[in-house]
């Protein structure tokens, strides 16, 4: 004989009917530990043990900026902006290896020591791949970086995570490993305490992560949670974490050994193989991302758990660099003091225009599939810069700058911008324009002139005429 068995509920009471032939329709309370009520009040319990770390008191959580520093100009230029850390490289083994003017292992402590002034982490990122006769660089470098108390090393390959792990020194799990779950991250938990996520997840997928890293208790070397760090802003590649082979086979130059030769950004013809017929592709670049931009939704972002929001750029400006952490400092602190709007996203992304990049979109982080590809060569910015010349001296008790004009002219009312190994970035408007003290309109190339500047300047600074593009 067998029994079908249905279960019915009310608004009233639940109730059970087991149906026989037969039998009656029989009214069974369920107990209270089974309820709905109850099953709601413990669900409610599980978010409130969460609330600290996805929706808590917004005042209370910390965001780390990190911001790119592929010169002293641009370190500078990183600080000034707000960054909460920095990353750079060393030499030839990190991914920006050619178009970055990297640092030498002499500059490590003096890196470290003015950061350490600004209470802003340093970062070397040591994450090509290696080969056997790169590990004496290696270690020789990951030695240094302890040495002068740098304080974590960005790294792929397991040589290098392995080394620096072994000499106690902080490890950040690059995101050319291309971590994608949380099996992944329990294994790297054994060598780092924060993990770059592979770009190509969602911010669904990132926050069932951030969530099992906390209910499963995963911590790092240090004692601590693993902390999620994810792409903010910036240049995307076309392949999967970055890992393209098109720069080796066309010119033997690796993209994997930080000597990308940039073929995706190049311009294509189609052939058909059948009759020979060509076709150019001229409205998009078809392997050419346009730039990752979060700032439309820092929200969704900081609401996955992540802790540690990067912005790329290492082979960009310095005006880049501050701009883009500046915008993205402001955005993190208005969303966690609550005043975070459209009006002020339409402001930031009018400002991160005006700097390089290749259009704007969200990346994979809301669930697109398909990517979207720029439409022109290079950048899409909405001001230039024009070099002008040189700083000469700076008086600094009437704050008054000298400079030589090296090119082209300048006019009262332009807008400037200076850049300089100390001075990092600096934004003005020529108000006043002297040649011999005597106040005029326009200097042209080769004079000196002085104009007055609220900002120290270094001899040797150079001098930039901002325009419209």
């Amino acid at each position: 004989m067998t029994f079908k068995r249905k279960l019915m509920y009310t608004n009233k009471s639940p109730r059970r009917i087991d149906r026989k032939a037969g039998a009656r329709n029989k009214k069974i309370t369920k107990p209270f530990y089974s309820s709905p009520c109850y099953l709601g009040e413990i669900e409610k319990q599980k978010k409130k043990k969460r609330k600290s770390l996805f929706t808590g008191n917004m005042a209370n959580r910390t965001m780390e900026i990190m911001a790119p520093a592929g010169s002293w100009e641009s370190l500078q230029a990183a600080i000034q902006g707000g960054a909460n850390s920095i990353y750079f490289g060393i030499e030839q083994l990190n991914m920006r290896a050619r178009s970055s003017n990297n640092f030498t292992l002499k500059d490590l402590t003096e890196i470290a020591e003015l950061c350490s002034k600004k209470n802003v982490k340093t970062y070397v990122t040591l994450n090509t791949i290696i080969y056997d006769h790169d590990l004496i660089l290696m270690k020789k470098i990951v030695n240094t970086a302890k040495q002068a108390g740098i304080t974590a090393i960005i790294a792929s390959d397991q040589a290098v995570i392995s080394y620096a792990a072994s000499i106690k020194m902080e490890v950040h799990i690059s995101t050319q490993t291309n971590i994608t779950n949380i099996e992944t991250i329990r294994f790297y938990s054994h060598f780092a305490d924060v993990v770059i996520l592979s770009r190509e997840l969602s911010l669904l997928q990132t926050k069932e992560i951030t969530k099992e890293i906390e209910k499963q208790q995963i911590k790092g070397p240090s004692g601590n949670l693993i902390r999620i760090e994810i792409f903010a802003h910036g240049a995307l590649c076309m392949a999967v974490s970055g890992k393209c082979y098109l720069s080796l086979h066309t010119t033997n130059s690796s993209a994997n050994r930080g000597a990308c030769i940039q073929n995706c950004r190049k311009t294509y013809t189609v052939t058909d193989k059948e009759d020979g017929h060509q076709f150019d592709i001229d409205n998009e670049y078809i392997m050419s991302p346009k730039d990752l931009c979060t700032i439309g939704f820092i929200d969704k972002v900081i609401d996955s758990g992540s802790s540690v929001l990067k912005i790329e750029g290492r082979g960009r400006s310095p005006e880049y660099v501050k701009t883009t952490t500046q915008c993205y400092r402001e955005a993190v602190d208005a969303y966690l003091k609550g005043t975070y709007n459209k009006e002020k996203v339409k402001s930031w992304i009018t400002r991160l225009k005006t700097v390089y990049n290749r259009g704007f979109w969200n990346g994979y982080y809301l669930g697109q599939k398909m990517g979207e590809w720029t439409g022109i060569h290079g950048s899409k910015a909405t001001k230039k810069k024009i070099y002008l010349g040189k700083a000469k001296k700076y008086f600094t008790k009437i704050q008054v700058a000298e400079f030589n004009l090296e090119a082209q002219q300048l006019q009262k009312g332009d807008s400037i911008l200076i850049t300089g190994r100390t001075t990092g970035v600096i934004e003005a408007v020529a108000d006043e324009i002297r040649i011999n003290d005597r106040q005029v309109k326009e200097v042209k190339k080769g004079d000196n002139f002085s104009m007055k500047l609220n900002y120290k300047v270094q001899p040797n600074d150079k001098l930039y005429k901002v325009l419209n593009s």
